[in-house]
């Protein structure tokens, strides 16, 4: 590869950089009972979460948020459930959501179409 080549890729990938940054940052974690706040109230909370400085902070702020949500939602007549979602979207670690997957055989060989167990 000659020195202008690899320069000009060095350039687009710092070009690029930006946008990949502005996508991982639009994976935000469910919030609990947002379907009872306004955009600026879901705003505000996760700018709040951002700018909490520890894990304890964060979860005194979930915790707080919890109360006002049930007593919110109490106060509307509207059922929402008394646990908030599982952080991190609520997802399993070993990455075997509830997803369609491509399950065995994968999804090339026509095999699957969940799971595969």
């Amino acid at each position: 590869m000659n020195r202008r080549t690899l320069m000009a890729s060095v350039l687009a990938t710092a070009l690029s950089l930006p946008a990949v940054l502005a996508l991982a940052a639009d994976r935000q974690e469910p919030i609990y009972g947002s379907q009872l706040m306004t955009q600026q109230e879901r705003d505000e909370y996760r700018y709040r979460m951002r700018a909490a400085k520890t894990a304890q902070e964060r979860e005194q702020i979930r915790a707080d948020h919890h109360e006002r949500m049930k007593e919110r939602a109490q106060a509307r007549g509207v059922a929402i459930p008394d646990e908030p979602p599982a952080r991190g979207g609520g997802r399993p670690a070993n990455g075997r959501g509830a997803g369609r997957g491509a399950g065995p055989g994968g999804a090339a060989s026509g095999g699957g179409g969940g799971g595969g167990r």
